[in-house]
């Protein structure tokens, strides 16, 4: 049976600040009863049992004031003036959600506790603050009319092809989402996008289709899938259109910070220039700490560096420093990796066995910073048999793949240079599989 509600008109939706003081005033007792500090990972729910008491009555404090709310038909706000008029709809409330997540707490769903933990942390467990969040958050999106977004709205091939989730996870099994600023051949459709004719809302919005569709991939569970690193490529930004990119990535950086909280883990923008960042340093002085943690501003020659910090090089992209390739038929993410260390001004060597015949073997290789020059050759192990030099002395500007069919027992050995005063860190992993060679084919 459906019920009938009364949801005011957005100008007379004010918040509900009728026992504000007296609820500010128990949070703050609540959240200080003792000295412990509790570091909570955003996205994530530990167990009932890890949780401080404090927080456990937070969290039951807000579940009662959500569930209050949305039977009494005021979860968008209360109306300012009773006298004024109203919009009535039948509407039921009941079956709201958020993020694919019922709110409703009586339903009884493990998933809205998750939710719920995200706002209280981003107010540090203050539950009137939390609830202010939340009914903010749900008015946004009403009048941003975020569901026409993913159900309806169709945006340019070339503006989609400017993001994408990749399917591997970071080191705590978090989802990746990359947004990569690529150049667009067709000047029309560049001014397009990219604000000439005051395009800049659409553009808002796409940013947000981006971010709804990284929400519908987390699992919203304890233990699970619950938040995403975004990873905001700059390095092929349109040069005249930086205005509208600034201007965009300043408005998101606000609405994840009053809207989606706990759902992005980092927010790392690389291939960043100097006087970008320097702006947006200033911006991030407007939201909390806790938020500022999550933006990471990277320069181009930090850019693997920073990035091997939080995903393993299995799953990082080689354009990037990593090992992973689109389409990869070699190489899975369960293949092992294997890590070295070559000290400054010195040479390192990367030994790889092999010791089957009418095999290929295929490797990758990769140095963080770079700035370093390789050779591979193949060396059997008959003293009277030849050395095969597979690839010259080269300096390494990415991510290296090779393979070389094997006819005899030997070894691939990899020399890398290092002529900098900086210590580096190479990442390889090798494997072989039967083959026959192409001259075979022709016979």
């Amino acid at each position: 049976m459906r019920e009938e509600a009364v949801v005011p008109v957005a100008e007379d939706i004010i918040d509900d600040t009728m026992s504000s003081d007296n609820d500010a005033e128990l949070d703050d007792n609540l959240d200080h009863d003792d000295n412990e500090h509790t570091v909570d990972q955003p996205g994530q729910l530990v167990s009932s049992l890890d949780i401080k008491s404090s927080r456990k009555n937070a969290l039951l404090r807000l579940r009662c004031r959500v569930e209050d709310a949305i039977l009494g038909g005021y979860i968008y706000g209360k109306n300012k003036n009773k006298l004024l008029s109203v919009k009535t709809i039948t509407e039921d409330l009941t079956g709201i959600s958020l993020w694919g997540v019922p709110l409703l707490p009586s339903k009884d769903n493990a998933r809205t506790d998750i939710v719920l933990m995200n706002f209280l942390r981003a107010k540090d467990y203050g539950v009137y603050d939390a609830f202010k969040m939340i009914r903010k958050t749900l008015r946004w999106r009403r009048e941003f009319r975020v569901f026409e977004i993913l159900d309806q709205e169709k945006f340019s091939p070339d503006l989609e092809n400017m993001w994408y989730i990749d399917n591997g996870k970071d080191k705590e099994g978090r989802l990746l989402c990359y947004n990569v600023f690529r150049n667009i051949k067709n000047k029309e459709l560049e001014e397009e996008i990219w604000g000439r004719h005051n395009h800049n809302y659409e553009c808002l919005r796409w940013r947000v289709h981006i971010m709804e569709k990284s929400t519908q991939q987390l699992e919203f569970k304890q233990g699970g899938i619950n938040s995403v690193l975004m990873i905001t490529d700059l390095g092929n930004s349109p040069g005249n259109a930086w205005k509208e990119v600034r201007w965009i990535n300043r408005k998101m950086m606000n609405l994840v910070h009053d809207h989606y909280p706990g759902i992005i883990y980092k927010n790392i923008f690389i291939n960043v220039p100097v006087w970008f960042a320097t702006v947006h340093a200033l911006n991030l002085r407007m939201i909390t700490q806790r938020s500022k943690n999550a933006f990471i501003f990277v320069k181009p020659s930090k850019v693997t560096e920073t990035l091997l910090k939080y995903i393993s090089p299995e799953n990082l992209l080689a354009e990037y420093g990593g090992l992973k390739r689109e389409n990869n038929v070699e190489f899975s993410t369960d293949d092992k990796v294997i890590e070295i260390s070559i000290k400054p001004c010195s040479f390192g060597l990367i030994k790889m066995p092999v010791k089957e015949v009418e095999v290929t073997i295929t490797w990758d290789l990769t140095v963080m910073g770079n700035e370093v020059i390789y050779k591979e050759e193949f060396i059997p192990d008959d003293d009277c048999s030849y050395r095969v030099l597979v690839q010259e002395d080269k300096k390494m500007v990415e991510s290296v793949r090779n393979s070389f069919h094997i006819r005899e027992e030997g070894k691939i050995v990899i020399t890398i240079d290092n002529p900098t005063y900086k210590k580096k860190t190479a990442f390889y992993r090798y494997k072989t599989k039967p083959s026959v060679p192409m001259y075979m084919y022709l016979k």
